[in-house]
């Protein structure tokens, strides 16, 4: 395996070596006190590394400590990945953003929109437009999870047999004709929900690509990025992390069923959230999309493209708040818009969170987060395994201990 080493002063970088340790002695609390079992930072500035830590247990009963080493699930912060890949294959003319999905899908011709009723009896009516392509890309397909419980439609999708993945056995092109059998929660491009609009993406990029979306990420991302580790499937579980969530009254609990998941052959390959990951890979991602879409002579994306997919693209240049379901999601609302992949930061102000304008990332449902702050030129990537990744306020005070350290 790779490691992220620091070989600049972060002094040299603007930064407070002092004060980045703060972000070691704050998050070393949540393992002491039984919130975490352990967890990795690297933070970057200039494409260089300040500042590398571990801390804690990847597995509790075992002892193991976190290390260089150690996969995790990253679960959401697949999406970016999957994102890219289309981004790709729009850069080499083989889609438009304003393409129907059904012209690669064809179940999702002649889509409904649920109106009202119950999950048993939805009143629906026939979508106005077709869903497109950058409708997945920004969430505003009208798709959703199961694991929501936030409305019908949700509780569909539940009696399908997807909550947090497809049922056993059912490969991505099943998942995406049962989804797109389902109603739409509202009107393609109106609204946004966070759900299987990345999966269905992931389709979508096998489809044009006639590659398998493993293949893909091999061939065309992971391999020429130097992402060894990274996958869907974890083979050698030796260094895998192992997935905990809360117990009631305090402490951690093993979440067998899910956490074994990764360790299995997938059937299906799921864009949204499937891939486990180590800190030098993901590292390796953030600092492609740190180089305009190029890392180490190795070009995914063009800087235009990259520039132009960090950007909002919410309806009206709103942000979550005014267009956003009242859901559970990876960012605040506030001041947060979407683009083509990506949260970014659009009133850094509105969200009462120290961030920057134009910041850019994304998290996953097991509390791992990443973002690109492009005025400071500053890269964080954190990984952990604690679901929900609700659990805490990790992203917010990661933010603010990450930016009181840059001092010039």
């Amino acid at each position: 395996m790779s490691v992220c080493k620091v070989e600049t002063d972060p002094g040299e970088l603007g930064f407070d070596a002092a004060r980045l340790a703060r972000i070691d002695s704050h998050f070393a609390r949540y393992v002491d006190d039984g919130r975490l079992a352990g967890w990795s930072v690297a933070v970057s500035r200039r494409g260089e590394l300040a500042h590398v830590a571990h801390h804690g247990l990847r597995d509790l009963a075992g002892g193991l400590p976190v290390d260089d080493d150690t996969i995790w699930r990253i679960y959401s912060m697949t999406k970016p990945v999957t994102s890219v890949a289309a981004l790709m294959l729009w850069e080499e003319g083989l889609l438009e953003l304003t393409d129907p999905v059904s012209r690669y899908l064809p179940s999702f011709a002649d889509q409904r929109v649920y109106t009202g009723g119950s999950a048993a009896n939805p009143g629906t009516v026939p979508a106005t437009e077709p869903v497109r392509l950058w409708h997945l890309l920004t969430h505003t397909a009208g798709l959703t999870y199961g694991f929501h419980h936030a409305h019908p439609v949700d509780e569909m999708y539940r009696a399908k047999g997807h909550e947090f993945s497809p049922p056993r056995g059912q490969d991505l092109a099943a998942a995406c004709d049962v989804w797109a059998s389902l109603p739409l929660l509202f009107q393609p491009g109106t609204e946004w929900n966070y759900g299987v609009n990345t999966d269905v993406l992931g389709r979508v990029v096998e489809v044009v690509s006639g590659q398998t979306l493993a293949e893909f990420f091999r061939d065309r991302i992971f391999t020429p990025l130097g992402m060894h580790d990274t996958g869907f499937q974890v083979h050698d579980t030796a260094n895998l992390a192992t997935l905990y969530v809360p117990r009631p009254g305090g402490g951690l609990v093993e979440s067998k069923r899910m956490g074994a998941a990764i360790t299995e052959e997938p059937v299906c390959l799921s864009g949204g959230g499937g891939l486990a990951s180590t800190l030098y890979d993901y590292h390796r991602f953030t600092q492609m999309l740190r180089g305009g879409g190029e890392l180490d002579g190795m070009r995914l994306l063009g800087p235009r493209t990259l520039a132009y997919a960090t950007r909002n693209h919410l309806p009206g240049g709103r942000d979550l708040e005014e267009i956003g379901r009242p859901i559970f999601a990876e960012s605040p609302y506030k001041g947060t818009g979407f683009g083509l992949g990506f949260s970014v930061v659009v009133d850094p102000a509105a969200g009462k969170q120290l961030q920057g304008l134009g910041e850019y990332g994304w998290g996953g449902l097991a509390s791992t987060a990443f973002y690109l702050d492009p005025v400071e030129d500053v890269t964080v990537v954190f990984m952990t395994q604690l679901m929900p990744s609700s659990t805490h306020p990790i992203r917010p005070q990661l933010r603010v201990l990450v930016s009181q350290a840059v001092v010039s």
